[in-house]
């Protein structure tokens, strides 16, 4: 048996490839197409003669040049693009809301994009009920807000 896993070792690195893709199609956060471009470096090279532990050096040598090189970069540009096509998140961001009560460091609430979220102030100040506020950041469920100058306060709360 284990013979025949030895001579047979390139299905091991197609298995390996076809899971990766299969986990990056249900993940899509372009990590395990990574390792996935890694295992099929290693493919090739099992194609090529190339013992066992080269097919190792080359899946760890090209997987982690993806995730370190590519990777960045493809995700900068998926991250480009029109407002419109920004996930729910990211559209939050600079948006204005409305402080329903008193937000400092630690906690307050806002009125943002018709939902109450949590918030707390980006420097650690603290601004009162009823002011316009702008998203800095989103952590988990709370939005990261500093207070508008009045200038900015004529920004118009969706």
């Amino acid at each position: 048996m284990f013979e025949w896993i030895v001579e047979n070792v390139w299905i091991l690195w197609l298995v390996l490839f076809l899971v990766l893709a299969a986990i990056e199609s249900l993940t899509l956060d372009l990590f395990f197409l990574m390792l996935s471009a890694g295992s099929l470096a290693a493919l090739i090279a099992t194609f090529l003669g190339a013992p066992f532990v080269l097919q190792v050096v080359v899946f760890c040598v090209v997987a982690l040049l993806m995730i370190a090189v590519v990777r960045p970069i493809a995700l900068k540009h998926l991250k480009k693009g029109p407002r419109e096509q920004r996930n729910n998140i990211e559209r939050l961001i600079g948006e204005t809301a409305m402080t329903l009560e008193p937000v400092t460091g630690n906690s307050g609430l806002v009125k943002l994009g018709g939902d109450t979220w949590s918030a707390k102030t980006a420097d650690g100040s603290s601004v009162e009920a009823g002011q316009r506020v702008s998203v800095s950041r989103i952590d988990g469920a709370t939005a990261v807000v500093h207070a508008l100058r009045s200038t900015d306060s004529e920004t118009r709360i969706q």
